[in-house]
């Protein structure tokens, strides 16, 4: 009898069960990843999984659970597209929520009522929006008889110049030509206008769209922590922790991504708009609208429309006042880039440049011109969303571990020098 009353065969069955239970453990562990089977205490047993390489085994394993994925993507794609009439509201009405957030927050900050932040964040922002579409339509209900006329005069002399000059082409090949590149160009607008998310062509569903997403955006800045604590809700208590963590970090991408092409923006539209108008370039105004909002597909909206003050500039008022509005739209590029961007956008977003071409090309094939421009925001959320949860971030202060490979960097570069300097200390 032992100390603690147990008979030796009470002790060899319960030794017996532990082992089984061991076994158990290490059989399951070997259908997960693949490993043969063993037997403790003797030499392993031939079987059909012992035949089979080990790398091969570890692809299998990955191979389903990749499947598994893939099929819930495509379900979920799947579901968005059917439901895109909410879909694209929504998220209209979540990156302007991020354009507004730092000045609706610092009116908060400052005491303001929230209902009184909200009048000014929406009543400004339609009343800028408003100026800015008064401007453009006065521009070009002014300005378009001049330039269509003379964009036909300039087509009809280059025309000319291809036929008599050193090239010696006849109007057969032009035309042909003209014709190939009116048909690509029909067949790639049709690609972005008519995306897997377009929301439709029809003033029902503009008009239903708008209202929502001035509904959903009214509804976010009232009362977005209660909208984000009922999402957790759908969540086992568990898990709620931590997407909570990731969910905030990555809204705070979102609104430095925000915050960052809205700088970007202004300082492309100011700096090309001037320079069209100081050059003598019709349509001045509405080019600096256009530059603007494509400024916010970063890289490719900005090539884009450059190159739109660059075609008028060639048409009306020659090729030499085309190449110095060339060299402005470089030069706004480039001074943005590489002074401007690191002094007032440090502490913001950093995105890879390779990275802001795949998404935006991949976003503009899926879903068109929607694609387009939500695809580096939703990029960077789930980014900074996946390696928060993989670097277990709510357990190390609630922030993402800065020593990930991030493609977007949410953390101010002052801050992470502190953090470097404080960690070698």
């Amino acid at each position: 009898m032992s100390e603690l009353g147990d008979t030796p065969r009470e002790i060899t069955q319960s030794a017996q069960v532990g082992q089984r239970s061991d076994s158990l453990r290490v059989r399951l562990a070997d259908a997960l990843w693949g490993r043969p089977q063993t037997n403790s205490g003797q030499d392993a047993q031939p079987s059909s999984d012992a035949a089979v390489p080990r790398g091969l085994r570890t692809a299998t394993a990955y191979a389903w659970r990749l499947l598994v994925i893939a099929g819930a993507i495509g379900v979920a794609v799947w579901l968005i597209i059917q439901l895109k009439l909410i879909v694209i509201p929504l998220l209209v009405a979540i990156l302007v929520t991020a354009l507004l957030w730092p000045a609706f927050s610092w009116m908060l900050r400052r005491r303001f009522p929230r209902w009184l932040a909200i009048v000014i964040s929406v009543i400004g922002t339609l009343a800028i929006v408003s100026g800015l579409l008064w401007l453009v339509t006065w521009q070009v209900t002014r300005q378009w008889a001049s330039v269509r006329d003379r964009t036909v005069v300039a087509i009809e002399e280059f025309r000319t110049y291809l036929i008599s000059g050193p090239l010696h082409l006849t109007e057969a090949q032009i035309d042909g030509w003209l014709a190939d590149g009116w048909t690509l160009a029909q067949e790639q607008a049709s690609v972005l206008l008519n995306g897997a998310l377009a929301v439709g062509s029809t003033l029902g569903h503009v008009a239903t769209g708008a209202l929502l997403a001035v509904f959903i955006l009214l509804c976010t800045l009232a009362d977005g922590a209660g909208i984000w604590r009922w999402t957790l809700r759908l969540f086992p208590k568990t898990a709620r922790v931590p997407v909570d963590g990731a969910g905030k970090a990555g809204w705070v991408t979102v609104v430095n991504y925000a915050r960052t092409q809205r700088l970007v923006a202004t300082i492309d539209a100011v700096g090309i708009g001037l320079g069209a108008f100081l050059l003598g370039v019709p349509l001045a105004i509405p080019v600096a609208v256009l530059v603007f909002l494509g400024a916010f597909i970063p890289i490719v909206g900005a090539v884009l429309t450059g190159t739109v003050a660059v075609f008028l500039a060639l048409v009306y008022n020659g090729p030499w006042i085309a190449l110095w509005m060339l060299v402005v739209v470089l030069g706004v590029q480039q001074l943005e880039g590489h002074v401007l961007q690191p002094i007032l956008m440090g502490s913001a977003v950093k995105v890879h440049p390779l990275a802001v071409v795949m998404v935006v090309a991949g976003g503009a094939m899926i879903a068109g011109i929607p694609g387009a421009l939500f695809a580096v925001p939703l990029a960077a959320f789930a980014n900074v969303f996946a390696v928060y949860l993989g670097s277990r971030g709510w357990e190390k202060g609630g922030g993402v571990n800065q020593d990930a490979d991030l493609i977007w960097s949410t953390v101010p570069t002052e801050r992470r020098r502190r953090q470097a300097q404080e960690a070698t200390s």
